[in-house]
């Protein structure tokens, strides 16, 4: 009966041996289990994170390609522009030239009939108003270019923080 009771007592402090180890073992499943609801909704995070990321790397390309453009044109404007400028330098050249021999004919020669004087002036002031008209398309198309220029800074700094 002895060996009955000691092994009754050795079952006894199994079970209880057991029952501790089944405990700890409850304990680490709650744990896990919480850790694994972390993890899950970390990656529900990130999932979400990506998404917004592929949306933002999707309308940067864009922007990269308006950029592309953007400076395409500004180097099309500034090409324009220096053409405008030389053809104006041409016309100023052109019109100071009709007016020193406008000039020199006044002084050198009787004095002219109207009808040459008129047209004379007329010359001078069709040379002027060209030269107004193409100042006044210079100076919209250097205005245009510097707004291409901050526009394509303005991109530069916005990848560059990317």
């Amino acid at each position: 009966m002895d060996r009955i009771k000691e092994k009754m007592q050795t079952l006894r402090l199994e079970a209880d041996d057991n029952a501790a180890k089944a405990e700890e073992l409850k304990t680490k499943v709650k744990t896990l289990e919480q850790e694994n609801l972390a993890k899950e909704q970390e990656i529900t995070s990130l999932t979400h994170r990506n998404q917004v990321l592929e949306g933002e790397v999707e309308k940067l390309e864009g922007q990269l390609k308006d950029a592309k453009t953007t400076v395409a044109e500004s180097a099309q404007a500034g090409q324009q522009s220096e053409s405008l400028q030389r053809r104006l330098q041409v016309l100023e050249e052109e019109a100071e030239a009709s007016d020193k021999t406008l000039k020199e004919t006044i002084e050198k020669s009787e004095p002219i009939t109207d009808v040459k004087a008129g047209h004379y002036e007329r010359k001078v002031q069709a040379l002027e108003q060209a030269r107004d008209e193409w100042e006044s398309k210079y100076e919209e198309m250097s205005k245009k270019h510097a707004e291409l220029q901050k526009e394509l800074q303005e991109l530069e700094q916005v990848m560059g923080n990317i």
